[in-house]
């Protein structure tokens, strides 16, 4: 049974936006095809591809090397992650205008919530107009959108992709059924990956209609999680609050160019990760309490190390465990290259002001243990107030070569916006 619920949602999700907001910059790029790059190198991914790029059957995770194959006039052009958070910001701000943000979904999805007084299709249809016409004018015509409006925010983001580019699809309340079981394949649904899709198919689940065929307690079963269940009410319609999250880890990783790869350059790296994960972690007001650190070898083996440590954010704490792991892990073998470098701090805590008097004796002395701590933690924020105020890495700890410090900059999941305080660390 699909309850009669009215329209709640519009969703915005931007198309292709990474390689839009390049072509919207530079125009010679408009009209071509294009993949935005991490590093400059064949062995290395698309993270998104324009419309044109799309048609040669490029996308997001497709090899360069496979996608200068598939199109050889292909331009890849390496991220500007600052420009995208800069575009996201302004993006925002323009929705605002029209209607408040309810949601920012990702960094090129953003969702919000309808009033009762707005829950009317054309009603509806009208606010998603404005806001195209608002981005255009703000952000630039070749940034486009494509618009869903549905009862509830899992609805709303399938019908963003049932018309792209920049479409306005509207899901009404009792036409959900028809249109997702005439329009839509199971891997077009959000939850539904190529592993699930497997799942699916071998448990003789092929369609949309299949889905839609079983009950709550199958769902969860097929899904082997809550999931499942939950599955079964948003694509009948009904508005489900979003499960509550909690910060879990602050954590940074890179895929090396070639220059940067042999051990006595990619330490620099490793160092420059620790260094601005441990800076976001006092921004966010955090302790960690284990640092993590891992390595990608070229030639397919991997490395990790995992140690505890004083719930800390004090940059030397990490960099010392840091340093530790890499004299432990790391190959001596000659010519070995390393692709891929993680670090991450677990065990997050909200910090707690310093109560120094619990400490007695011996730790508190001039050379104690916890006089350097707090040495430490007051070093690091007097650098992390420096780098804000003169520029990232003005100053730092220890010598970092000018190749490290130009490496990366910020990156983005998907899933995760970086703030633009982010970027100055």
């Amino acid at each position: 049974m699909f309850p009669q619920s009215p329209l709640k949602w519009i969703y915005i999700d931007f198309n292709s936006f990474f390689a839009s907001v390049e072509q919207q910059l530079r125009p010679e790029l408009r009209d071509r095809p294009v993949a935005v790059v991490p590093v400059d190198t064949n062995s290395t991914c698309a993270i998104a591809a324009s419309y044109e790029a799309k048609a040669f059957g490029i996308k997001t995770g497709t090899p360069v090397w496979e996608a200068r194959r598939l199109c050889p006039g292909l331009i890849c052009v390496l991220a500007r992650h600052e420009a995208y958070v800069d575009f996201h910001h302004r993006a925002i701000e323009e929705i605002n205008r029209h209607i408040p943000v309810s949601e920012v979904c990702s960094i090129d999805e953003m969702a919000a919530r309808l009033l009762r007084n707005e829950a009317e299709a054309s009603v509806a249809c009208a606010i998603a107009l404005s806001i195209k016409s608002g981005l255009r004018a703000s952000l630039g015509g070749w940034v486009r959108c494509s618009i869903g409006i549905a009862p509830n925010r899992y609805l709303a983001k399938v019908a963003t992709d049932m018309e792209k580019p920049d479409g306005l699809t509207v899901l009404m309340p009792g036409d959900i059924h028809r249109r997702l079981t005439s329009e839509l394949e199971p891997i077009d649904l959000p939850g539904i990956g190529r592993n699930m899709e497997r799942r699916l198919r071998h448990q003789g689940i092929h369609s949309v209609a299949d889905i839609l065929g079983l009950d709550r307690r199958r769902m969860r079963a097929v899904w082997g999680s809550i999931w499942g269940e939950r599955m079964w009410y948003l694509l009948r319609g009904y508005d489900l609050p979003e499960p509550e999250t909690q910060r879990r880890s602050i954590g940074h990783s890179h895929v090396l160019a070639p220059a940067l790869r042999p051990p006595a350059h990619a330490i620099d790296v490793a160092r420059r990760l620790t260094l601005k994960a441990a800076a976001r972690l006092r921004r966010l007001g955090y302790t960690a309490s284990r640092f993590g650190f891992s390595a990608r070898l070229e030639d397919g083996r991997r490395v990790r190390a995992e140690a505890r440590c004083r719930p800390a954010q004090d940059s030397v704490t990490f960099l010392a465990l840091l340093l530790g792991f890499w004299e432990r892990i790391i190959p001596r073998d000659p010519g070995v290259s390393i692709k891929k470098l993680s670090v991450v701090l677990h065990g997050l805590e909200l910090e707690t002001p310093d109560q120094p008097d619990l400490f007695a004796g011996q730790e508190m002395a001039p050379g104690g243990i916890m006089a350097c701590h707090i040495r430490n933690a007051r070093l690091s924020v007097a650098l992390d107030r420096l780098n804000r105020r003169f520029g990232r890495d003005t100053v730092q700890i220890g010598m970092l070569p000018s190749a490290a410090r130009g490496f990366s900059g910020t990156k983005i999941a998907f899933t995760r916006i970086p703030d633009r305080e982010e970027f100055l660390e």
